[in-house]
């Protein structure tokens, strides 16, 4: 019975031979020939890549036929693409998970003859297993191109701080602080970032070590652990002045009222101002040591308090050890993650692998040190998510998620991995804690139900359906609109996330991370039920829904549907003007204004009188000597050509000593031409009329005559 569903639904099994394996009779090898013709016409044949004996049953039980990938030549951790979250130990086992004793059977029966067929439907692990560019438009596959964008640590990173174009949310109440170490703009950014932290949780320091209203929780963070010997020295009050003024400066900031601020200090010893003030927060925060008269300044500390709480969503959470975590920007399951509290220790450890630093792939982000803690041991929660659709944004939700623990109780005094992270990756090289408290489970998770129950007995189990799981969906579609124009659309793929979230005190999810191809690994009781219905849940989303909208969908449901948008075509970065170019109009030359001379003012106007009415005549005579319609074109090439030379300036005018006139019927009047000798007519000036000046000012007599002379040539 536990090998019969590995057979196809239509083929009964044989009686067993004696080795116990299935005969080959004729009517199974009939049987199988019909169901795989059948499968080929419906356009039935899968592919699968990785441990998936889930999605490979309930493919089989629609009537689909598998067509077998090759194997990879070299399994090993580093294969996983970024992002990715799958390839745990223990993960359903090998390949198939199905007896070698009866893979010959489907081997000679199903795969062989499907080997030169076409796959409609992919599943792998990696996204880069299958070339997406290669697919037909009614080939599937679970994998969007360019995901890495929001499923890597850098992406989602980068991502999010672009929300306020698509959503009126800000980032910092849904997502921890992030800083991208490899630009050095992000990097300044985190050292301003971390000092500031310094100064605010100094302030809650003082604050919580002197109000008796504290809770008792909060107070025993801002004491010292118990095995660390308490520092005896005590720091002097400029300490809390310090943090006081770098806060209400960063408030003024706010509304840009340091335009016109004047700093006097330089660089330099800013620095050493800064590397002075680290080392007593240091010793106060980390070591125990005292501040003197510091009770004086609880009222001051309280108030600045309160105006930061307006601007600083993340400010309760902050706590007061400025405990940031490390993570290489692409890889999963919590591998290379360290905590660190200390900006020299964090920068030396960034500085340590240049490699990764110049590629930009050390995310730095706020700690959450004041987490939602289950009998004092925090906790995250995965949350699986579907995407069938990136135009128009199309969002499944899966109903049910898990609780991952951590061994040991939560303290922020022991930065160990052990202690906060709860990866199950992580978590299964450690022992349970002694002190661990007998209603957590063994195996570190719980299913949503047992959490609900647990937060009933607080009287908080309303807060699960207003406050947690409204949350986590608003943080899941915020995170896919930033990245919906990097994310290359395909209509016929759709891919399964999981994401990982932390809950505040006040029940508030906040988003760690988005991983590509969640585990699906049984390891426990919880994923064992919930695992595979996640996987049979989403085929019938992405098959069955597909012939019928009515559909039972399993745990998803659509949670967010966005109208379709119009994408224009990309045309690069190289942006272009079309159009036609205007050409710059040329006035037309006209002969300088004679130079003023009294005596002559009578003769130049009897004389423009006489030139005029001489213009007059010879166009008239011109107009009877011409052939009737056809144009007259002028050859001014001296002038051409002197411009062309840079003889004279562009505004005055050459008169030429001989001026030709042809008669070419087939040309426009103004295009140019070469003169034809024998339709052309000359006639030459004398010498003393070549400048037009000097012919305005000849007495009247002179003109006249040279005048009657040019009519007769002509």
């Amino acid at each position: 019975p536990r090998l019969a569903p590995c057979l196809p639904p239509c083929l009964p099994p044989g009686p067993p031979g004696p080795s116990s394996l299935p005969g080959l009779r004729l009517d199974r090898i009939r049987a199988a020939k019909a169901l795989v013709e059948r499968a080929v016409k419906l356009h039935k044949i899968f592919s699968v890549q990785g441990p998936y004996p889930v999605i490979r049953e309930a493919l089989r039980s629609r009537g689909w036929v598998e067509k077998r990938l090759p194997r990879p030549l070299h399994k090993s951790t580093q294969s996983q693409g970024p992002g990715e979250d799958e390839g745990e130990e223990g993960e359903n086992g090998a390949d198939g998970a199905v007896n070698p004793r009866l893979c010959f059977l489907f081997i000679l029966c199903q795969a062989r003859m499907v080997r030169n067929e076409t796959t409609y439907f992919y599943w792998t692990t990696r996204r880069d297993a299958i070339d997406c560019h290669a697919l037909r438009k009614d080939q599937m596959i679970n994998h969007y191109e360019n995901a890495a964008t929001f499923t890597t640590k850098v992406g989602l990173c980068v991502n999010l701080r672009n929300l306020q174009w698509f959503d009126s949310a800000d980032p910092d109440t849904f997502f921890p602080r992030c800083y991208v170490l490899g630009a050095e703009d992000e990097k300044h950014a985190f050292i301003v970032d971390f000092r500031r932290t310094a100064c605010t949780s100094l302030l809650q320091h003082v604050v919580e070590t002197h109000n008796t209203e504290t809770p008792q929780t909060e107070r025993e963070h801002a004491q010292t652990d118990p095995l660390q010997v308490k520092n005896t020295c005590r720091i002097g009050p400029s300490i809390i002045e310090t943090a006081l003024r770098v806060c209400h400066e960063f408030l003024i900031d706010l509304d840009h009222g340091n335009i016109d601020r004047n700093t006097e200090t330089s660089q330099c010893a800013e620095e050493q101002q800064w590397a002075e003030f680290l080392r007593e927060y240091y010793l106060v925060v980390h070591d125990g040591a005292e501040i003197r008269n510091s009770a004086l300044f609880l009222q001051p500390c309280a108030q600045m308090l309160q105006k930061l709480r307006h601007v600083c969503p993340q400010l309760d959470t902050d706590g007061v050890n400025n405990i940031w975590i490390i993570k290489p920007g692409a890889k999963s399951r919590g591998r290379g993650i360290i905590c660190l509290n200390r900006l020299d220790d964090i920068m030396a450890l960034v500085d340590r692998d240049r490699a990764m630093l110049r590629d930009s792939r050390w995310v730095v982000q706020k700690y959450l040190e004041r987490p939602l803690l289950v009998h004092h041991t925090k906790f995250d929660v995965r949350q699986w998510f579907l995407v069938t659709d990136w135009n128009p944004l199309t969002v499944w939700f899966y109903g049910e998620c898990y609780l991952r623990f951590s061994t040991q109780p939560y303290s922020t005094k022991n930065l160990h991995s052990s202690v906060h992270l709860c990866n199950n990756s992580i978590q299964k090289h450690f022992q349970p804690s002694k002190d661990r408290h007998p209603d957590l489970p063994e195996d570190n998770m719980w299913s949503c139900a047992q959490f609900r129950s647990f937060l009933s007995g607080q009287g908080r189990e309303e807060q699960w359906e207003s406050v947690v799981v409204p949350g986590m969906r608003q943080a899941v579609v915020r995170a896919l609109q930033t990245a919906q124009d990097s994310v290359v659309h395909r209509r016929a793929s759709f891919e399964l996330y999981g994401a990982d979230f932390m809950l505040g005190r006040d029940l508030r999810p906040w988003l760690l991370e988005i991983n590509a191809s969640p585990t699906m690994c049984c390891s426990t009781g919880v994923t064992s039920r919930l695992c595979p219905a996640v996987q049979t849940d989403t085929l019938r989303v992405v098959l069955d829904r597909r012939n019928n909208a009515h559909a039972n969908t399993g745990g998803f449901q659509l949670i967010y549907k966005q109208p379709a948008v119009d994408v224009p075509q990309y045309m690069g970065v190289n942006l272009l003007i079309e159009g036609a170019s205007i050409r710059r109009h040329r006035p037309q030359l006209k002969p300088p204004a004679p130079a003023p001379s009294k005596p002559l003012v009578q003769k130049s106007h009897t004389l423009a009188v006489m030139v005029q009415s001489n213009k007059e005549n010879r166009t008239e005579k011109r107009r009877q000597l011409l052939p009737p319609e056809l144009p007259l074109v002028a050859h001014t090439e001296p002038q051409r050509k002197a411009r062309r030379l840079g003889h004279g300036s562009p505004t005055a005018t050459l008169v030429p000593q001989s001026l030709s006139f042809s008669f070419n019927p087939s040309r426009a009047p103004r295009t140019r031409t070469t003169p034809n000798p024998s339709t052309c007519h000359r006639f030459t000036l004398p010498p003393a009329a070549l400048d037009r000046r000097q012919l305005f000012s000849l007495p009247y007599e002179q003109s006249v005559a040279i005048n009657k002379q040019n009519e007769h040539k002509v």
